[in-house]
C-alpha cells in the first residue's frame, strides 16, 4: 500500500505515556532479589519494609486535544501546569506528600492512613472548584485508601497500578472519583453526595463520583512549594512566563528557539511478568527494568544518543541521527529478546522539549515521543520495532511493512519491522 503522512497534528494532548510517574527501579532491591530463592516468601520479606498504608491521589487532564489543535507545544504546558500546582497546593495544606515526578499532565500525591477521608474529600472538591475557576485545563481525579510499595519514588503495586488505571481512562475532567476503600471510611451521616458510578466491574471494587460536599474554607493552600516538574527550573520559570502572557507571540518565538530541538525519539515497552503473586511480579518486574537499563546503556552509542530515562516499563532514549536510532532499537529489541524479555519498540524524528530535572533525572516531552508511544504502546504488537513515516526520508525500510491505522479519528500511517 501506498503510505502518506498522518492526518491531523500529533501534540501533547493526543496521547498519554502510561506508568510514567514513579522513578527508576532501586538498584539495592533488585540486586537483593537477584540473589534470593525467587518465592513468594522472599518477595513479601523484601518488600515488607517498603510498605506503606495510606491514600493515592492521581490527576489527570481532560480536553488536551481540542487545545492542541490550535496551540504549540510550550503553549500546552503552560496550561497543564497551574493546574498541577493547584492539586499539589491544597494536597500538602492537608497533610499530603507529591510522589514521583509529574510527567505530561499527571500528578500523584500520597496521603498517610491518619489523613480523615472527610478532609481528603472536602480538600479535593476544593482543588476541582479553583481549577474551574483559574484554569482552561480540567482534571479528572481518582482517590484509593489502600497498601503501597512505596518504591523508585513512587507508589508500586497491583493497587497503584489499578488507581492510575482508573484516573487516566475511567474519569472524566473536572470529576472526583473514588473508591469503596475511601467512602468505608467516611463518618456515618457524612455530607458528601455521592453517586456509583456507572462503569465495568474495577479491580478496586466499586467506585463513587463524589458530586458535592463541604469545602476546605479554613485552610490556605500551601504556595511556593513546586510540585515535582518534569523541567529544569529555567523552563518552568519560562513557562510561567508564558501562562502570564498568553498570545505573546514573540515570547513563544523566543522560548520556543531556546528550548526545543530536533531529535530522535526511541521509546521501547517490555512486555508484563507472569507471577504467582503480586508482591513477585512486583519484583520480576523491577529485575526486568534493571536488566532493560543495563541493556539499552550498554547498547547506546559513545555518541550522539542519550538514555531519557527508564520508568516502570518503559525505557526513552533521545537520538542525534534517525538512522542511528533506527540501529539501537533493532539491537535493542534483539539483546532482550536473549534474555526471554519481549518488547515493543516505536522511533518517530521531529522537534522535542527535553533537559535535567530537579532531581538529577531527565525527561522529554514532544511530538515525537507521542507519536513513538502510540505506535508502540497502543497500536502495536509485542516483538515489533515501529517507524513513523517521517523516518521514511531517512532510513532504509525495505524490511518493514507499512500499516495504517485509524485512532480517536487521527490517521496513523507508520512501518512494522
Amino acid at each position: 500500500m501506498t503510505s502518506e503522512p498522518p492526518s491531523g497534528r500529533h501534540a501533547p494532548g493526543d496521547f498519554d505515556l502510561t506508568h510514567d510517574i514513579a522513578g527508576e527501579p532501586s538498584s539495592a532491591l533488585v540486586e537483593q532479589w537477584r540473589r534470593s530463592g525467587g518465592t513468594a516468601a522472599d518477595a513479601r520479606r523484601l518488600l515488607s519494609g517498603y510498605a506503606v498504608e495510606g491514600y493515592s491521589v492521581v490527576s489527570d487532564s481532560a480536553g488536551l486535544t481540542r487545545l492542541s489543535e490550535r496551540l504549540t507545544l510550550l503553549e500546552v504546558l503552560a496550561l497543564i501546569d497551574r493546574p498541577k500546582r493547584i492539586l499539589h497546593a491544597y494536597g500538602r495544606a492537608v497533610g499530603g506528600r507529591a510522589v514521583g515526578v509529574w510527567a505530561a499532565d499527571n500528578g500523584q500525591m500520597f496521603h498517610p492512613a491518619e489523613t480523615g477521608a472527610a478532609t481528603m474529600l472536602s480538600a479535593l472538591l476544593t482543588v476541582q472548584d479553583e481549577i474551574r475557576r483559574h484554569c482552561q485545563v480540567r482534571i479528572g481525579i481518582g482517590v484509593h485508601h489502600g497498601t503501597f510499595s512505596a518504591l523508585a519514588g513512587g507508589l508500586c503495586g497491583p493497587a497503584a497500578d489499578a488507581i492510575e488505571d482508573l484516573a487516566e481512562n475511567h474519569v472524566d475532567g473536572g470529576e472526583l472519583a473514588v473508591t469503596e476503600a475511601v467512602t468505608d471510611r467516611l463518618p456515618a451521616g457524612h455530607p458528601f453526595v455521592l453517586r456509583r458510578k456507572d462503569a465495568p466491574a474495577h479491580p478496586l471494587g466499586a467506585v463513587h463520583q463524589v458530586l458535592d460536599g463541604p469545602r476546605l474554607d479554613d485552610v490556605r493552600p500551601v504556595n511556593g512549594e513546586r510540585y515535582p516538574i518534569p523541567y529544569s527550573p529555567d523552563l518552568h520559570a519560562d513557562l510561567l512566563r508564558l501562562e502570564e502572557r498568553p498570545g505573546d507571540a514573540a515570547l513563544l518565538a523566543e522560548l520556543t528557539a531556546r528550548h526545543l530541538r530536533e531529535g530522535t525519539v526511541v521509546l521501547a515497552e517490555r512486555g508484563g511478568v507472569p507471577a504467582e503473586t503480586p508482591d513477585v511480579a512486583l519484583l520480576r518486574g523491577l529485575s526486568r527494568s534493571a536488566l532493560m537499563k543495563e541493556t539499552g546503556l550498554r547498547l547506546l552509542p559513545p555518541r550522539g544518543a542519550i538514555e531519557i530515562k527508564v520508568a516502570g516499563p518503559l525505557a526513552i532514549y533521545l537520538f542525534d541521527e534517525p538512522q542511528s536510532a533506527v540501529c539501537f532499537a533493532l539491537r535493542l529489541r534483539a539483546a532482550l529478546a536473549d534474555h526471554d524479555v519481549v518488547s515493543r519498540i516505536g522511533v518517530d524524528t521531529g522537534p522535542v522539549l527535553t533537559g535535567e530535572t530537579p532531581g538529577g533525572g531527565r525527561d522529554i516531552a514532544g511530538a515525537p515521543v507521542n507519536v513513538a508511544s502510540k505506535m508502540a504502546q497502543d497500536l502495536g504488537r509485542p516483538g515489533h520495532v515501529y517507524l513513523s513515516d517521517a523516518l521514511r526520508e531517512h532510513t532504509g525500510l525495505a524490511s518493514f511493512v507499512p500499516v495504517e491505522k485509524v485512532v480517536s479519528g487521527v490517521r496513523i500511517c507508520f512501518f512494522e519491522g
